[in-house]
């Protein structure tokens, strides 16, 4: 049973402690803590989408009342739980969350009514689209351009990377406008998965099965109210909604080394190795109690991260970049450990410290990888000091 000491530090509030209890009755019963080898990971996320839009889990990651109604700290209980059960069940919460809270950010109402309820009601499934094959952590050199044309825009580039591409309804799509240089001449569209001239160019198989595409737009036309904001915007609407998200990529992680934990104990208590039991070889003390602190470690600073937001109100910038780092290196250490504890059956198919080896890698790589984090907490800190 995974440590829940945690939901009585005072970050959390009563109702979030009630939505832990109601989670975790619910992803017992419905998703379970197996092992999940998703053969065919397309028809899974379907199932997944409704499963958890049918239970009304999407409510809290699609807010129908604005961006004001997402609370991180929530955002963050859920993907922990979730990952620590099922790391799909979380990537499907996450997505759901991710492309549609641009549109909760910087829609217009007629974007938010038609978009958002379908999402948040697991009918349809979102999609975020920013990195390019050339321009993944560097933003500033993407090369997907959006033209004005009669009644709307013209897009033309190529997107890659993009979680849930081939099976989204939609994706929230940055292109190079032109309005300025660099990172001001971005602009952020809503582009439907028919629009005339996008396509599917290739699906991407990882090491932890997610749907996964490379985009192209040949001439793909949108109409004038597929435009996200305003013109030239889409790198502020792109960090403002990383900056809600980052933090619960932390959780994610989090949520994968409490399971890990959990694992590594029972295995070393039922281990018999060298005449006694591998949990009373001090060795083996020693690597649980740097992956137990770890862990306590990532949950602090991921639930600070929450808590700036939702209670102080203001961007948790430097707050989620560490939050982020700090929990996805430390998720690694943990499972890591995990793996070295079980020995030879922690690489063995089908074993969930396995599993959770190829969930983690991912984690500190995709929105913002570990070394870009610590470039935005540098400047942070930098900044403060001048």
């Amino acid at each position: 049973m995974a440590d829940r000491s945690f939901l009585d530090w005072p970050f959390f509030e009563p109702r979030h402690r009630a939505l832990a209890a109601r989670l975790e009755e619910w992803a017992g019963r419905e998703i379970g803590l197996g092992v999940h080898p998703h053969p065919d990971v397309d028809a899974e996320c379907r199932r997944l989408v409704r499963l958890l839009g049918d239970a009304g889990w999407f409510e809290q990651a699609v807010p129908t009342g604005g961006a004001a109604a997402l609370d991180v700290r929530t955002l963050c209980l859920v993907r922990e739980i979730l990952a620590r059960h099922s790391g799909l069940a979380d990537f499907v919460f996450a997505m759901q969350g991710l492309g549609t809270g641009s549109i909760a950010l910087f829609g217009s109402e007629a974007q938010k009514q038609r978009y958002l309820p379908p999402v948040r009601a697991g009918e349809r499934i979102a999609a975020f689209a920013l990195s390019e094959p050339d321009a993944g952590s560097d933003v500033a050199a993407m090369a997907t351009t959006a033209t004005r044309v009669e009644g709307g825009w013209r897009l033309d580039g190529r997107k890659t990377w993009i979680s849930n591409g081939g099976i989204a309804d939609h994706y929230v799509v940055f292109a190079r406008s032109g309005e300025a240089p660099g990172t001001r001449g971005i602009s952020a569209f809503v582009v439907d998965a028919d629009a005339p001239g996008l396509s599917i160019a290739e699906r991407i198989q990882v090491i932890a099965p997610h749907p996964l595409a490379t985009l192209a737009f040949d001439g793909c036309t949108v109409p004038d109210d597929a435009l996200l904001g305003e013109a030239g915007q889409g790198f502020k609407v792109a960090m403002a909604t990383l900056d809600i998200f980052r933090a619960t990529v932390g959780a994610a992680a989090l949520g994968f080394a409490r399971r890990a934990l959990d694992e590594a104990v029972a295995r070393v208590a039922a281990r018999p190795m060298f005449g006694r039991m591998l949990a009373d070889q001090q060795m083996t003390q020693a690597r649980l109690a740097d992956m137990a602190t770890g862990i306590d470690a990532a949950a602090l600073l991921v639930y600070r991260a929450a808590w700036t937001r939702d209670v102080e109100g203001r961007p948790p910038t430097r707050e989620a970049a560490m939050a982020k780092l700090y929990a996805t290196e430390a998720a690694q250490r943990v499972i890591d450990g995990a793996v070295q504890l079980f020995g030879g059956l922690g690489v063995t198919v089908g074993v969930k410290v396995e599993e959770l080896y190829r969930e983690i890698r991912a984690l500190r790589i995709y929105e913002g990888a570990s070394e870009v984090q610590k470039l935005v907490i540098a400047r942070q800190v930098l900044g403060a000091a001048r």
